[in-house]
């Protein structure tokens, strides 16, 4: 185990190191926070909730319960300046309660490990998509050949772990280098090209005639449409889509330098993120009605619908590419975040170097991973429980294991540890720091059960 290393001021020091500028960190997190959820998911369940009325109640969730959450683990990361597991065993301690809090650091990275198993598969879907583009497969293609392309490669096993594989490779590539020179090199080319992609697909969007329509089937509010399961559907995406609760944002907490304003950063991680989710609704809806598709295939919108859309409009090739580079990038920064807390651990723990931990780690999630990609091909006929292995995986981490972990870390900012402490890390004792601990001791925690509730079938 790692001493309680400190500098000449009396403050721990992370051994990884830290990130060299406040821009880096909010980019680091940015791109964690950003995946494949928030380019199909967010607008699918934005227009099918009640378009505005549901983009509003989504707002209001993350500001009031997501952002607490987001505060929360960051401060208790930079307070520990250990991975998860060590910060929460330490900092248990340390605030005069029990050292068994480690136990929620070690949710967090069980569940990191989790999601990147399957959440890997699907971006080897991704980049296996970007090099069908580029070829041309999708041009003037029918529906049901488009289909048939999707079914022939998920039905291949060989395909699809050999992209599996791929994927965590570039993955264990960028973790391997460390803090600055891998994951920050990182995020600050692939978080603002991100970006210019989507720009650049949303300018393509406002030329198709059909801009305006795309905007009114997400921001025109429908009271009708929304109901309880709608308010549980903002509050759980808001929840998961800033990848709160599995260790992600404490473990980049940790090389969060102390002058940086966690209040500001926590903001323009909220913003970011809630704009690419925005940005991509406001891309993908008026392609599927420029060219007479449902917009209601939930994940079958990526590779099903908008393919064939992509496939009829000219400059199809180019623009398809840049749209799977994109999802690419976008499930690439948020494979830095899930790994980066069990690599973390192991070189605390362990004493191995950043290289050695981030092949052991890659290799296991690899290999728990096999189940999810065989479970489109040889494995489909195994189900049981919520279906297939990758059901499973996806169920129990999402819907158990994040609520769990983001609750007991707010419980544990707002209840445990004593104002004093937590003051200290918010940098003030006015009333920003006054808001954050109410919802941090009450609105959040509420929050996140009634998701849990959902989860088991409460309500």
């Amino acid at each position: 185990m790692l001493s309680n290393q400190t500098n000449d001021g009396g403050k721990r020091t992370s051994l990884h190191g830290h990130w060299s500028s406040r821009m880096a960190f909010i980019l680091a997190v940015t791109g964690s926070a950003v995946g494949l959820g928030n380019i199909w998911k967010f607008p699918y369940i934005a227009g099918q909730n009640g378009g505005g009325a549901f983009v509003l109640v989504y707002l209001l969730c993350v500001v009031l319960i997501g952002m607490p959450v987001m505060m929360s683990e960051i401060l208790i990361g930079r307070r520990g300046r250990r991975n998860p597991v060590a910060t929460m065993q330490l900092l248990g301690k340390e605030e005069g309660s029990t050292g068994a809090w480690k136990w929620v650091g070690v949710i967090g990275v069980l569940a990191g490990i989790l999601i990147l198993s399957y959440y890997s598969v699907v971006a080897g879907w991704v980049l296996t998509y970007v090099v069908k583009s580029v070829t041309g497969t999708f041009t003037g293609q029918s529906a049901e050949v488009v289909s048939a392309v999707f079914n022939q490669f998920t039905g291949s096993w060989k395909s699809v772990v050999a992209a599996h594989t791929i994927f965590m490779a570039l993955t264990v590539f960028v973790v391997a280098r460390g803090v600055e020179r891998g994951l920050e090199q990182a995020v600050r080319f692939m978080v603002p090209a991100l970006l210019l992609l989507m720009l650049a697909l949303l300018g393509y969007a406002i030329s198709t005639g059909h801009f305006m329509e795309g905007v009114a089937f997400m921001f025109t509010p429908d009271w009708g449409k929304l109901g309880w399961n709608s308010v549980l559907a903002a509050l759980g995406q808001a929840f998961f889509t800033l990848s709160i609760g599995m260790g992600a944002v404490m473990a980049y907490g940790a090389y969060l330098p102390e002058e940086t304003s966690i209040t500001g950063a926590s903001a323009a991680v909220v913003v970011a993120d809630t704009s690419i989710a925005i940005l991509a609704g406001l891309v993908i809806f008026p392609l599927v009605f420029a060219n007479n598709l449902s917009p209601a295939e939930g994940p079958g919108l990526v590779f099903h619908t908008l393919p064939l859309a992509f496939g009829q409009m000219s400059g199809g090739v180019l623009f398809s590419t840049v749209f799977f580079v994109l999802l690419s990038f976008a499930a690439w920064t948020s494979a830095l975040g899930l790994v980066e807390p069990a690599v973390a651990w192991l070189v605390e723990h362990f004493h191995k170097t950043r290289a050695q931990a981030a092949v052991i780690i890659g290799t296991l999630i690899w290999f728990i991973g096999l189940g999810s990609a065989l479970s489109f091909n040889v494995l489909g006929d195994v189900r049981f429980l919520n279906g297939t292995i990758f059901d499973n995986v996806d169920y129990v981490t999402s819907n158990v294991m994040l609520p769990v972990g983001g609750l007991l870390i707010v419980v544990f900012a707002g209840w445990i540890m004593c104002r004093n402490s937590t003051a200290e890390e918010l940098g003030s004792a006015g009333t920003l720091y006054r808001i954050w601990r109410v919802l941090a001791r009450y609105l959040a925690p509420i929050g996140i059960l009634m998701v849990l509730g959902k989860a088991v079938g409460l309500f």
